[in-house]
């Protein structure tokens, strides 16, 4: 039978029989007549089909970025190039030296594969990567100051996504922590005063999530860097976004890693999946020592990344190494997107539909807008970008909005001055024809009937 083929015994059993038990609770005047035997098993076959097909789909969908922000957490942060991802693929898919040294012919290091790049491109003397930036500040709290104290400035306790905070993160790693400075104010002499015996580690958090101006002042990081080498301690500075790649050309403004790591502390902890633009990682740059205290410490092993991760993370910083991130990377083809260029794209695709009134159905307009690059970082900056507004003639925005995330190929974008704004600077190459699709199904009645189940 086609469908034990496709979804299994155990799933067509239980389906048939909330089908069965469906048609057993239905009214009196739903029944089928005695003599319609084969029409009954055709509609509970059928009924089980449509359970089955929704049931065992899976739960993970394609979605068409129409929001204009950039790395947008809850839509799976930086979008990566199907290129990339074969390569990617073709490494990992199958037996790979993952830790295997083929030179020596015994087990190697699993850091090594991203480590070289990311001491080339940096400058750092070692790296290791572990699944996230949260993982890899919980790794090094525990490895470089386990049991002991580490010493961050009270403005610099920040909270990222999820609502996890800086100080839970030091409890869960077994560190003390001590609160130097204001909230607003902190200066390196707050830092000395506080250092004494269980003092093991400086940290210095960015603030990537938020800014605070007004009468503030912190510590820079290589002086924070000097107190702890005249100390005997280590420092490290929790950068968080991950920036490789100069953004001044993208009309950004961004603290590099490789400007972190020349700073002198001795680690440098970052995101993959940030500024980078790569797959969900934390990584960790900085003295060998210091890394080498990360690499044997017993949490590495349950943070590692697997083999798919530090592939395609190791095709993302070659890209940036070989500088042609523009053409691999999703986030820089993106942010290289002229606004004429843009603006050309919405008028395209209004013409696409129809014209402005798309064929009596709705008002369609090419507006200038602007985005946010999102995920935590660069939280004042603002990309301009332009898309297309579009006001149905028989259904809300907040209705439209719906159909579009329901379709067949899902579409978010944002609600404005009771419209829907559909922001293309994030929409992909790849996607526009099926923007097309998405948009003109849900101004249809069969897009309505598709959104509604109807």
């Amino acid at each position: 039978m086609a469908l034990v083929d496709v979804h299994g015994r155990a799933n067509v059993v239980d389906a048939l029989r909330a089908a069965l038990a469906s048609r057993r609770g239905a009214p009196s005047d739903c029944q089928v007549p005695d003599d319609s035997a084969e029409s009954l098993v055709a509609t509970i076959i059928g009924t089980a089909r449509e359970t089955l097909e929704r049931d065992t789909a899976p739960s993970l969908k394609r979605v068409i970025n129409a929001t204009g922000v950039l790395l947008h957490t809850n839509l799976g942060r930086a979008p990566m190039d199907a290129a990339l991802l074969n390569d990617a693929a073709r490494l990992a898919g199958g037996y790979c030296n993952l830790e295997f040294d083929l030179d020596a012919g015994e087990r190697g290091d699993r850091s090594v594969h991203c480590g070289r790049v990311l001491s080339r491109i940096t400058g750092a003397e070692d790296a290791v990567v572990v699944n996230n930036n949260a993982a890899a500040m919980v790794l090094l709290l525990g490895a470089v100051a386990g049991g002991r104290q580490a010493i961050v400035s009270r403005g610099e306790l920040i909270e990222i996504g999820g609502s996890f905070r800086l100080p839970e993160i030091f409890r869960t790693s077994g560190v003390t922590l001590v609160e130097v400075g204001a909230t607003n104010r902190t200066y390196l002499r707050d830092y000395a005063s506080a250092i004494g015996p269980e003092t093991a580690l400086l940290l210095k958090a960015s603030r990537s999530n938020f800014e605070m101006v007004g009468f503030t002042a912190d510590v820079d990081a290589s002086a924070l860097a000097g107190l702890a080498r005249e100390s005997g301690v280590l420092s490290a500075w929790d950068v968080g976004s991950g920036c490789f790649v100069d953004l001044r050309a993208y009309g950004l403004d961004c603290l590099t890693t490789q400007s972190a790591v020349a700073s002198g502390v001795d680690l440098v902890a970052v995101s993959g999946d940030k500024l980078l633009g790569g797959p969900q990682a934390g990584i960790v740059l900085g003295k060998r020592v210091a890394i080498a205290r990360l690499k044997s410490h017993p949490l590495m092993r349950a943070f590692r990344c697997d083999k798919l991760t530090l592939a395609i993370l190791e095709q993302t910083l070659l890209a940036v190494d070989r500088g042609i991130h523009e053409r691999r990377l999703p986030l820089f083809k993106m942010l290289a997107l002229s606004v004429t260029e843009l603006e050309h794209r919405s008028a395209a695709l209004i013409d696409a539909l129809g014209g402005p009134d798309a064929g009596g159905r709705a008002r369609l307009e090419a507006v200038a807008t602007s985005g946010r690059v999102g995920g935590g970082t660069l939280p004042t900056a603002v990309v301009s970008s332009f898309g297309v507004r579009v006001r149905a003639r028989h259904v809300g925005a907040e209705s439209l909005a719906a159909r579009l995330r329901t379709g067949v190929a899902p579409v978010v974008g944002r609600l404005e001055d009771g419209a829907v704004l559909l922001d293309l600077r994030t929409v992909l190459e790849s996607d526009l024809s099926d923007l097309h699709l998405a948009i003109n199904a849900a101004l249809t009645t069969e897009g309505r009937r598709a959104a509604t189940g109807a």
